[in-house]
């Protein structure tokens, strides 16, 4: 009777062999019954991440190219306008106007300097060489080398004409940008002088 603790040990043991056994038979199987991926579905996965990768590729591209373009216009249209006010604001105190002051100038004004007509200068524009065939156009005061008003002017569209009759100053300015976009503004701008100037 006292014989049943050692083949208790031995029957424990024969438990847990066969325990053991039973679970590696069944390793064995699940492993056997496991599938991987099958290449088609691999060629599969790889196309749709293809695909979705080009779109915000493509996406992305859009974006930036259109914020470009975008940019272009922008500063085109404000070089423009910046032109116009300062001519504008010479023109409205003319009291002679040059539409043809001669190369590199495109408009000379003989301004009013104070409301009594006591004194006044003259103000010319003048195209300053630039890149790619473009100018700058710069406000000179008294003949000395002023600011300049406005970048990227395309000197064969930009003009101005006096009409001494109507009292009208029409100035056409036009700005290019170059490269990727070259997108253009062209804006015409009519400028009477004050009447209230002094004779």
């Amino acid at each position: 009777m006292f014989c049943t603790g050692r083949s208790k040990e031995k029957a424990i043991t024969r438990s847990q062999a066969t325990t053991r056994s039973e679970k590696r038979g069944m390793r064995r199987n699940s492993v056997s019954h496991q599938r991987g991926y099958t290449l088609i579905e691999l060629i599969i996965v790889l196309a749709l991440v293809g695909i979705i990768g080009a779109a915000a590729t493509m996406a992305i591209i859009q974006i930036i190219t259109g914020s470009a373009l975008a940019n272009d216009q922008n500063t085109a249209v404000n070089q423009v306008r910046n032109a116009g006010h300062w001519m504008g604001r010479d023109g409205q105190t003319a009291k002679e106007v040059d539409d043809n002051p001669g190369s590199p100038k495109l408009l000379e004004l003989t301004v009013w300097d104070n409301s009594d007509g006591s004194a006044s200068h003259t103000v010319s524009y003048t195209f300053v060489d630039a890149a790619d065939g473009l100018k700058e156009l710069r406000r000179d005061l008294n003949d000395v080398p002023g600011i300049v008003v406005a970048e990227y002017i395309d000197p064969d569209n930009t003009s101005c004409s006096w009409d001494a009759v109507g009292r009208v100053l029409t100035v056409t300015v036009t700005a290019r940008m170059v490269g990727m976009s070259d997108k253009t503004e062209t804006r015409t701008f009519e400028i009477k002088p004050r009447p209230d100037e002094p004779a």
